[in-house]
């Protein structure tokens, strides 16, 4: 005699397809918040190593510049080093979501701390942006010189900081809307 799976009265105990997603989607959310370390640390670094010396008519004039010069980049390596520290104590209530999926207070959590940590870095990349792209271009009506035509490798560091900080900007948009979804399916 054949006996079924259902006249035993056993169930089967695979894990809802929800469940899956959501534990896959956790762990690719520890992956992004380790390459959020990695970028703001590397973003606030070079941006607070950036310095430069010019040296005109044989070192009677030495000129300087660094990024302490400008309050707007001490804010950005601020702000890029507090983010780094947020995203470093995060990833282990993200491994906790790994191992309970249906976690939504921490997933809650995560998601106003993400969105608080996103308008500061947001912030602080604009305004160096803003720095910057003065520092490149100048400003013709209010007699502001470039600087970058004479100070290029502090320029480039610079300019290649905000890189590292828009990558964070850009994983935490995807930070927000995963958690986001993955609390929507709970």
């Amino acid at each position: 005699m054949k006996v079924s799976h259902i006249e035993t009265g056993e169930s089967s105990k695979t894990p809802a397809p929800a469940a899956g997603i959501n534990r896959g989607m956790a762990i690719l959310d520890v992956i992004l918040r380790i390459v959020a370390v990695a970028s703001t640390l590397a973003s606030a670094v070079v941006m607070a190593t950036s310095d430069q010396q010019l040296q005109f008519f044989t070192q009677v004039a030495v000129f300087n510049v660094e990024y302490e010069d400008f309050s707007t980049l001490r804010y950005f390596v601020v702000i890029n080093s507090i983010a780094c520290a947020y995203f470093a104590l995060s990833i282990p209530l993200a491994i906790l979501n790994i191992a309970r999926s249906a976690a939504k207070q921490s997933r809650a959590l995560l998601i106003i701390m993400d969105m608080v940590t996103l308008a500061l870095l947001m912030s602080a990349a604009s305004a160096a942006a803003a720095i910057l792209f003065l520092a490149h271009n100048g400003n013709n009506s209010a007699n502001w010189n470039s600087i970058c035509n004479q100070f290029t490798d502090f320029c480039h560091r610079a300019s290649g900081s905000l890189i590292g900080s828009f990558i964070a900007i850009v994983i935490l948009i995807l930070l927000i809307f995963m958690s986001t979804a993955a609390l929507a399916r709970n």
